[in-house]
């Protein structure tokens, strides 16, 4: 199967050795996605706002990548502060309350940076016309 790449120009991927995307076949692999444009954080201290930034970025990946966000089958979240669950899950249902993937939110110790409260990762499958 023909194995195609995705970058967001950040000189992170090159350094660490890592792609924003990857698509192989039908399948669509999103990289953990924070709520960073431009190199600043959008929504400081506001869960909600990160999560809506972040699936929105989501989004358009899955655009350069030929699919939509009804071709997600599976998100996995990673929050700072899983009391915080409520407000992240509304901005999830936002933009897939019709759609329902699978999905598992956990809480991890910290991320790569403090002030990053979420991160998410995707799959998508494009289905066969």
């Amino acid at each position: 199967m023909h194995r195609i790449n995705i970058s967001s120009g950040t000189p992170w991927e090159t350094i660490v050795g890592y792609s924003r995307a990857v698509k192989i076949g039908n399948t669509i692999e999103i990289s953990g996605t924070v709520a960073v444009e431009n190199d600043q954080l959008i929504g400081l201290n506001d869960p909600y706002v990160q999560t809506g930034v972040i699936l929105k970025k989501i989004e358009n990946v899955l655009q350069q990548a030929g699919a939509s966000l009804r071709d997600v089958v599976r998100t996995r979240i990673f929050v700072t502060d899983i009391s915080q669950w409520e407000a992240v899950g509304r901005a999830h249902g936002e933009f897939f309350g019709e759609i329902r993937p699978c999905t598992t939110m956990v809480e991890v110790a910290r991320l790569i940076f403090p002030e990053y409260m979420v991160e998410i990762e995707a799959t998508a499958i494009i289905a066969d016309a």
